[in-house]
């Protein structure tokens, strides 16, 4: 039977590379995975720190288990440009940097010590993708995912295809196709389908034929869709039975259909309005070097706290953890083809067009995604290529549409949906321009098409409007306004599908880009993923039995405007209606800003001069007083908010996402300065020290700076027991907080 052995411990990892080091024993660091090469400051540091080779080997002892057998490596993730040697000789080679390759150790293993050495070389190789020109993100050089050391019979399944091609019926279908991971041989195939808990739904058997079999189910009855309220998963166990013995695989799914039309997006046949944001998969200090929570819990942030339904993976596939989450959360997704901007060469391009048969052939089973990006992010047109990297994608996976991501205008479209990162809210800022201030452009003009099409906004706001979590309030609520007038504009436009903000977090990029400290703050979130106000533009607007949002724009403060005064004051929400109640008798009850926002489902509360005029508010040279927000939903108060006039540091909130959690986990703690009445102090930027006792370790340094009042950190656990972290500052009392650690799971 298959054994599949994470392989993460006992590496020896050292910077630079000599080919000399391949047999032989290397002198350099023990590290375990996922692992960075360099780890890098919050900001303002050398990205070329990490642009150069570094080598990682570890030792393999011989098992008796490997006798007869094939013995391999699965590398899960290794950036950019991957070398793998056994024992001096080369075995495999992988130019891509986010999808999995395998390392065939077989013929090369040797009783006692095997040598198995690694060269990851993080240089930008401008003949792969997505190198070639500037690029707005990093891809830090390392091992960034998991080793799994694979041992297999000599004949091996290899992809498994499961289509469900009458989801919508009362009686479903499963269609699975398996190939061999080895040359053509008899063998007996035998599927089980399960159901989530393991039970058993239904039995086939077959007889592989030419390398491959194909099983199928029919009339199965009492199945759930996948949706996303309830994102129902099966199971296909797979057994494949031949005179090299028995092996196992196991492959997740769900009874869905997903299509994008002219008309709008439709999920099992009902139309669905497509909310969302882009996700890169880079963490403050460690790059990309994160595992499986630090994965998942993105994905749960993405749906629980900011009331996403969509996530594109901006601009790379990402960790299997990641999609593995969005399915049993019901997120859908985009997934794409690495690249910014730049095409290569003919080289370049094929590396390109095999990106796309290993992101397909690696995540086709996802429920959740329901698009393939097969189109350079932003790139110009160039119609050989994208024909073939269109034809390739349905070649592989017929089930869904293609998309091709572009931020020009009149492009040839080749893909089965027109996707656009629309910027036009920038355009009326740009000097000599006369455009009036448009939230998206029309589709027809985008398209230069005489005809709607499928279509879907990938990109908007971002770079147009970078905005700090400690800006100033007047920043703060026009990078509001600019997610508002957005989504605005797409609920009311029944031709969009959806559209899919920039960004969910800020992030770390080249010298090129962002704003000097090497950090494009075009989050909605900071890089530890807390809110700016921005993000419950999103949060706000779903169901409040999902989640009551309510969240005043501003920090109440008479002098942080220009002239003075809070008014006019967003309140981002999902209430029927506020009541603000200002000092000791003002009360008013204010409704949504529907003639304002006609679109959204829950527009804001806007309060200005009609709610309160400039002597109930206190004029400038009068005092200022405390203010108290309460939210209701069907009459029946569900949120309260007070504000005080005279805000002073009272709280220093440290807070672990996890109070018990596995080993190998990284665990995000946040860090916030609050005042008497439990809001965040945004303008306190003192240091924190940071110490971590027991058996974890501290993700970056231990000294941090709070920015916009906050910041995080994460600790990677590495042993079970008890994990404490500490936390001093020389204006809040020392607090502690316990992270129990059990063992993790295979």
């Amino acid at each position: 039977m298959r054994t599949d052995t994470p392989l993460v411990d006992d590496w020896t990892f050292a910077p630079g590379f000599s080919p000399a080091a391949v047999g032989r024993r290397l002198e350099g660091a023990p590290v375990s995975l996922p692992h960075s090469a360099v780890e890098l400051p919050f900001d303002y540091f050398d990205e070329t720190a990490y642009q150069k080779p570094f080598t990682y080997q570890r030792v393999l002892a011989w098992e008796p288990r490997f006798e007869g057998r094939r013995v391999r490596l699965l590398f899960e993730g290794a950036m950019a440009d991957a070398v793998v040697w056994v024992n001096g000789q080369e075995v495999a080679r992988h130019r891509d940097g986010y999808t999995p390759f395998h390392a065939e150790l077989t013929e090369h293993l040797r009783p006692g010590d095997n040598i198995v050495t690694v060269k990851v070389d993080g240089a930008e190789n401008p003949e792969i993708p997505p190198f070639g020109g500037q690029i707005d993100y990093l891809t830090y050089a390392g091992l960034y995912r998991d080793v799994r050391l694979q041992v297999l019979p000599r004949l091996a399944l290899g992809h498994v295809t499961i289509t469900t091609p009458d989801a919508l019926a009362g009686k479903k279908s499963v269609r699975i196709h398996a190939a061999l991971d080895s040359a053509p041989a008899p063998a007996r195939l035998t599927a089980r389908l399960l159901d989530g808990e393991g039970g058993l739904i239904a039995r086939a058997e077959a007889e592989t034929e030419g390398g491959a079999a194909r099983l199928d189910f029919d009339g199965l009855t009492g199945l759930r869709l996948w949706t996303l309220d309830d994102p129902a998963l099966y199971s296909v166990e797979l057994t494949l039975e031949s005179a090299a013995g028995t092996d196992r695989v196991t492959e997740r799914f769900g009874f869905r259909t997903a299509e994008f039309t002219a008309t709008g997006f439709r999920l099992n046949g009902r139309p669905l309005k497509l909310i969302g944001l882009n996700r890169h998969q880079s963490f403050p200090h460690s790059g990309y070097a994160q595992g499986r929570h630090s994965q998942e819990r993105d994905a749960e942030i993405l749906k629980h706290e900011l009331g996403c339904n969509m996530v594109r993976t901006s601009h790379y596939p990402q960790s299997k953890h990641f999609l593995n989450r969005c399915d049993e959360l019901g997120l859908l997704v985009f997934e794409e083809i690495p690249g910014w901007q730049h095409i290569g060469g003919a080289d370049w391009k094929a590396e390109a067009v095999e990106n796309v048969r290993r992101m397909i052939e690696r995540d086709r089973n996802h429920p959740s995604i329901v698009i393939w990006g097969v189109r350079i992010n932003e790139s110009q047109d160039d119609h050989d290529f994208y024909a073939e990297t269109n034809r390739l994608a349905r070649a592989l996976d017929p089930t869904r549409q293609t998309g091709g991501v572009r931020f020009i205008t009149d492009s040839e479209m080749l893909e089965d949906v027109y996707t656009m990162n629309d910027f036009i809210l920038g355009d009326f800022e740009q000097p000599f321009s006369n455009r009036p201030r448009t939230a998206l452009r029309a589709q027809r003009e985008t398209t230069g098409l005489k005809r709607d099409v499928p279509y879907l906004v990938t990109e908007y706001n971002g770079h147009m409007f970078p905005t700090k979590a400690g800006d100033p309030e007047l920043r703060q609520v026009e990078h509001v306004t600019r997610h508002l007038d957005v989504l605005d504009a797409m609920y009311g436009d029944p031709a969009i599908s959806g559209c899919i903000g920039w960004c969910m977090f800020d992030y770390n990029t080249h010298k090129d880009f962002g704003a000097g400290d090497r950090i494009c703050h075009h989050g909605v979130m900071t890089m530890f993923r807390d809110k700016k106000f921005a993000a419950d533009a999103y949060a706000s607007q779903r169901d409040p039995a999902a989640g009551v949002v309510m969240t005043p724009v501003t920090v109440w403060a008479r002098g942080e405007r220009n002239i003075g005064g809070v008014l006019p004051l967003t309140v981002l929400t999902n209430c029927d209606e506020i009541e603000v109640r200002l000092g000791a008798d003002k009360v008013k009850r204010i409704g949504p800003a529907r003639s304002r926002y006609p679109h959204l489902p829950h527009p804001p509360v806007i309060l200005d001069h009609r709610d309160f005029s400039r002597q109930e508010l206190g004029s400038w040279g009068m005092a200022w007083e405390d203010v108290e927000f309460v939210g209701y939903v069907g009459g029946q108060e569900v949120a309260r908010r007070r504000f005080v006039a005279d805000p002073v540091p009272t709280t220093l909130e440290v807070r672990p996402d996890l109070a018990a959690a596995r080993v190998r986990d990284e665990v995000r703690v946040m860090i916030r300065a609050k005042d008497q009445a439990g809001n965040v102090l945004p303008f306190l930027a003192d240091a924190v020290t940071l110490d971590v006792s027991g058996p974890g370790a501290l993700i970056g340094p231990a000294q941090r700076v709070l920015r916009g009042g906050t910041t995080g950190a994460w600790v990677r656990l590495t042993a079970p027991g008890t994990v404490t972290l500490s936390v001093a500052s020389g204006r809040f009392a020392p607090v502690e907080v316990s992270i129990s650690v059990t063992e993790e799971q295979p």
